[in-house]
């Protein structure tokens, strides 16, 4: 009986963990959720302590800055992601992704959409996908 509920459990256990391309992306979604709905906080728990983005122009630190300087200056803000391609290396990965930024009041972003093209650093930290370094390019359309 104890053996049929070792084994139960284990196999409920390899069924439930989810493929690391999906976590990743389901981080990512989960972070343009929160960047829409305001909750910089729930953004940057997916960011690494080290992390650094444009090549050395954002630390954590200044991400969380840019984070809130954009939720005070607009009234609403739109956050969409396009299809997300992750390459896996062990515990490291790489997602690509197009985001789409709107915001209707035209105080940090132009009425029309506004896209980033972005590659993200992924690192395996204990069971959580944290992003470690992100490079971000705009092209306004």
């Amino acid at each position: 009986m104890v053996m049929t509920f070792v084994l139960v459990w284990s196999l409920a256990s390899c069924a439930a963990r989810v493929p690391d391309a999906e976590a990743i992306r389901a981080a990512i979604g989960e972070m343009a959720a929160a960047a829409e709905a305001r909750r910089t906080g729930d953004v940057l728990e997916r960011i690494a302590a080290d992390f650094t983005g444009n090549d050395g122009e954002f630390d954590r630190a200044g991400l969380e800055r840019l984070l809130r300087a954009r939720v005070l200056a607009a009234q609403s803000a739109g956050v969409s992601i396009g299809r997300v391609e992750v390459e896996l290396d062990g515990d490291r990965a790489v997602a690509r992704f197009e985001m789409t930024l709107t915001d209707g009041s035209g105080r940090w972003l132009p009425d029309r959409r506004f896209v980033l093209d972005v590659t993200t650093g992924w690192r395996r930290e204990g069971r959580d996908w944290l992003c470690y370094n992100a490079s971000w390019s705009s092209d306004a359309r």
